[in-house]
């Protein structure tokens, strides 16, 4: 917990900057000490080495370790998706809502005022877990109504209407339920805002993209099947005769 608590510390400092005297002055917390520190010592003594250690080297492993589990974990997303859908691009069009998703964690810190930092990423990896949930709801849906024999077009339009209720209250839900984390004032609560940020305006942000961009991509999909099955057009070609 301790280091945790440094971790926040150093990331999550603030920046001011001013002018006076026709100079600009940055304040960068201690940013801006370490890095006028470093270049005093270096100055002095040109054979030292510097390296970074302690908190600043624990954020770095953080940062590391986030981002090989991040890794790891979307390509187990994306095997056990595969599987049962029995698809290599089907999994392809329900990951694509989780760029969107970190989209909507970046503008919800934005909004709310605290920094991205380091714990903010491990909200970013439940994240990714969280908001293709919507996604298979809304694809599987599709795809039952593509076997019942409609066509294309109309299962993405049937499975939009029907899923909308379903996917709506369960992101709403989800999002009014990590709110009064966000409203949390004490200091032990400091460690889970950033997370809870990411998770509550990701889940909020991806599902409107599921609503609206995926339905599209399940369309460009069949698409580029029916290209590729060389059934680019259904006009029969008449020739004339002399």
């Amino acid at each position: 917990m301790t280091l945790l608590m440094r971790v926040i510390a150093i990331t999550t400092f603030s920046k001011n900057i001013r002018r006076r005297e026709g100079t600009q002055r940055c304040s960068t917390g201690l940013a801006v000490e370490a890095t006028a520190f470093r270049r005093a010592l270096a100055s002095r003594f040109p054979s030292v080495r510097l390296q970074m250690s302690g908190a600043t080297e624990l954020e770095r492993e953080l940062l590391i370790g986030v981002l090989y589990g991040g890794g790891l974990g979307l390509l187990a997303i994306y095997a056990l998706l595969a599987v049962p859908l029995r698809s290599y691009l089907q999994p392809l069009i329900i990951m694509s809502v989780i760029p969107f998703g970190m989209i909507g964690a970046m503008v919800g810190h934005l909004l709310i005022g605290i920094p991205f930092s380091a714990l903010s990423l491990f909200g970013l990896v439940a994240l990714a877990g969280v908001v293709v949930n919507d996604s298979i709801i809304m694809v599987d849906s599709i795809n039952q109504h593509v076997a019942a024999g409609l066509p294309v077009k109309d299962s993405v339009i049937k499975s939009g209407v029907s899923r909308f209720r379903a996917i709506t209250l369960t992101s709403l839900t989800t999002f009014f339920g990590l709110i009064p984390i966000l409203l949390e004032t004490s200091v032990t609560a400091q460690i889970v805002i950033p997370m809870a940020i990411s998770l509550a305006f990701g889940i909020l942000f991806a599902t409107l993209i599921t609503l609206v961009l995926l339905p599209c991509l399940y369309l460009i999909l069949d698409d580029l099947k029916r290209v590729g099955r060389g059934a680019v057009s259904d006009v029969p070609i008449v020739k004339q005769g002399t």
